[in-house]
Formats: structure tokens, sequence, C-alpha cells
């Protein structure tokens, strides 16, 4: 009966030692795993600020050109502005750059001035852009200005302050602050799908204000907001019309026939860019890393990197263009 009892133990005691092995062989191939995923995507991120590099190569080379023609001027019919382009890597991965330009949306940090005064143009610019894409609720405009204005008082009845904020589920605070990001917008009070798909494509959230609008590289729904007496039609035809030849001055903007009697001021536009989108999507090592840098630009050929992103997705839109 002794002999027995300790041969249970001997294998109770085995079946202990095997379960705790095998949890043991599980956790470390959990954290093999995870150690390999995290040196991927930390190889596959360095790569994304090598592609975020070349960007910056294509643009400064694009600005050498204007500079050797005699013309700051940055267009859609430039090759960095039509094409993503596709670099393949020494491995059998491959590198996607897509360059996207962000002078040519309305600026939400425009709103409010630096001194805490509201700009009334931005704000009219904004509800002119809702409402050339038949919204017809541009009272959340006034929302947008007391996000980025620093008082706790709202400018109407449709504004929004800490009050409003602090009563949703779950409570928060207003900005008070100019805005880091355009998806902000989906914090904003009255803010629905509808508007923010309408305003999405067309703002930016540049840190800086009174750069202006490039107008070379503006929609038709921004060329519109620019005053309440442009027409689709005329927006239309200004877009067309910029295809077939850049416009090189802001003067050669404003004094279209379309604007003719508006009142248009060079002053308030631009047709040269300061600030772009670098997105890069690296496929390595069958994984898929993706960064997002806001680049400014000097005219002096410096750059620097505003925010870097590796939450988004799906923005490799434009047609590849292969490079060496």
């Amino acid at each position: 009966r002794q002999q027995g009892m300790a041969l249970i133990m001997v294998l109770l005691a085995m079946a202990l030692v095997v379960m705790m092995a095998a949890g043991m062989v599980q956790q470390q191939s959990v954290r093999v795993f995870r150690a390999g995923h995290f040196l991927a995507q930390s190889q596959g991120y360095n790569v994304a600020l090598g592609a975020e590099a070349f960007a910056k190569q294509i643009l400064f080379q694009d600005l050498e050109t204007d500079r050797e023609n005699n013309e700051q001027v940055d267009s859609t019919d430039e090759l960095w502005w039509k094409h993503s382009a596709v670099l393949p890597l020494d491995d059998g991965g491959v590198a996607e750059v897509q360059i996207d330009d962000l002078s040519g949306r309305i600026n939400l940090n425009d709103l409010v001035s630096p001194t805490g005064a509201i700009d009334q143009t931005t704000r009219e610019r904004l509800m002119r852009l809702l409402t050339a894409q038949g919204i017809h609720d541009t009272q959340v405009v006034d929302a947008l200005v007391d996000w980025v204005d620093p008082d706790e008082e709202p400018i109407s009845a449709y504004g929004a302050e800490d009050g409003q904020y602090l009563l949703k589920d779950p409570p928060y605070r207003a900005g008070n602050q100019p805005f880091a990001s355009v998806t902000e917008l989906r914090l904003i009070e009255g803010m629905t799908e509808e508007i923010y798909g309408a305003l999405r494509p067309h703002v930016a959230a540049l840190p800086v204000s009174g750069t202006g609008i490039n107008v070379n590289m503006a929609s038709k729904e921004v060329v519109r907001s620019l005053h309440q007496q442009i027409t689709e039609a005329q927006a239309v035809a200004v877009v067309e019309r910029r295809e077939e030849e850049r416009f090189l001055t802001t003067s050669d903007f404003t004094a279209l026939p379309e604007f003719a009697g508006l009142g248009l001021k060079p002053q308030v536009v631009n047709v040269s860019s300061e600030f772009f989108d670098v997105v890069s999507r690296i496929t390595w090592d069958e994984r898929v890393v993706n960064l997002v840098s806001t680049v400014y630009r000097t005219r002096e050929g410096e750059f620097s990197v505003v925010p870097r992103d590796t939450g988004q997705k799906h923005r490799i839109t434009k047609e590849p263009y292969g490079v060496t």
C-alpha cells in the first residue's frame, strides 16, 4: 500500500511538472511572437521614416525647380501631387509614399487669431463650405469657434463650452486651444457624420494661422467658399481653367472674370504651399506599418515635422508610380 501511494505521488508530481512546462512553453511562444512583432514593427517604422526623408527630398527638388524657373508655385499638375511613389525594399517588401497638400484647405485654426479675436472671414468661409455641399445646418461653425477660443463664454446660442461637454457620457471639456488634428471635429457639439464628411476633405489643422489658401490646390468647394456670390458653375470653371494653366500669382487668380466686382483681395490667398501630409505605408515581413507625417517646408528649403501619426490607414489613394 505504501509503494502504491508513492507511485501516485510521483505521477501527480510529474503531471504538475508537465503542466508547468507546457504553460512555460506557451508563454515563451507568446513572448517570442511579441518580440518578433515588435522588432518587425520597429524596422517597418524606421523604413517609414526613410520614406518620409524621401518625400522631403522630392519636395526640396520641387522647390529648387521653382527657383530655377523663377516661379514659387505649387499646383496639381506637378508629379509629386499626381502619383504615389512605390519603392521596392531589398528583402522583398515595398514602401509606398504619397504627398498630400494641406495649404489648399481652410485652416481651422484661422478661426481665432493669436490675440484671441474671432476671424469672421474664416468663419463665413466654413459656413459657405457647408452650404456649397447642401448642408444648411451651419450653426455648428460657432461651436468650432468656441472649441478654439480661450474663453469660457459661448459666442452665440449655437456655441458650446464646458457646460455642454461636461453633460456628455463620458464628460470632457472644450479644447480652448488650436486644433491639433482634424479628427477633433468629432468631439464638437452638434457635429454629425454628414457634416464631418463634408468638412474633412477640405479643412486642415495647421499649427500656424494666416498662411492663406493655395488656390492652385483648392477644391471647387473651397473656391466657392471664398465669396458668397461664387456659384457652382463659376467654381468649376475656375478649377478647369487652373488645370489648363496654373496661377502664377494671386493677382492672376483674383483678376479672373468669375470674380469681377466681388472685391477679392490677393492677400487672403496664395499660390504656393508650406504644409504637406507625407503618407507612408510599409509592407514588410507580412506586416503593414502606416505613418502620416505633417511636414512644414520653408521658402529656404528647410523642413520641420509637426506631428507623426501611426493610426491612420487607407490614405494611399493616388495612382502608383514605380521608383527604383
